[in-house]
């Protein structure tokens, strides 16, 4: 598969990744490192055949230009981690964009080994470049190593966010 803008980044010096867009092939393996945590467990439905509101959700996310839905492949070109880019933009800032990271996810036998910092990094390039002034994320408070990693990389607790789930 191909990398995406032809950009490449470096696995300790031995080994390359490719991070492109997700295509449609890429949902199933998606929806498996989202589902293989303990919170995802119980809010995903990840089976052979993968339930159609997937690639629903896909087709939807893939045709809005304000969403960036990307894979990282290891040398093998095996998809092993995810996240999806959101800009919104609003009239705060004096009409600014807001970036916001969500989905991250890296398979299990990948984390620790830099490739969710490797996303990160791709993720804040583009944010830059389409001029958004701040890159934003939640994390779960049950997830106490993904707020550690968050931190490494520079990001700060500095609000207090609230959710308010909807049943349909």
């Amino acid at each position: 598969m191909g990398n995406l803008n032809g950009s490449k980044v470096e696995f300790h010096k031995h080994r390359s990744m490719n991070i492109r867009s997700a295509t449609k092939e890429d949902v199933p393996f998606i929806v498996a490192m989202i589902a293989n945590d303990p919170l995802g467990k119980l809010r995903e439905d990840y089976r052979d055949p993968l339930p159609l509101n997937y690639y629903e959700a896909f087709k939807r996310i893939s045709e809005d230009s304000n969403q960036e839905l990307v894979v990282i492949e290891n040398q093998s070109q095996e998809v092993i981690g995810t996240l999806q880019l959101s800009f919104i933009p609003y009239l705060t800032y004096q009409g600014g964009i807001r970036a916001q990271i969500e989905a991250v996810r890296v398979h299990a036998s990948y984390r620790g080994k830099g490739v969710g910092q490797q996303l990160f990094e791709w993720a804040i390039a583009k944010a830059t470049k389409r001029g958004a002034h701040v890159v934003q994320l939640t994390t779960d408070k049950k997830r106490p190593e993904a707020l550690s990693f968050y931190q490494k990389l520079g990001f700060k607790a500095s609000h207090e966010g609230m959710k308010l789930h909807l049943t349909p």
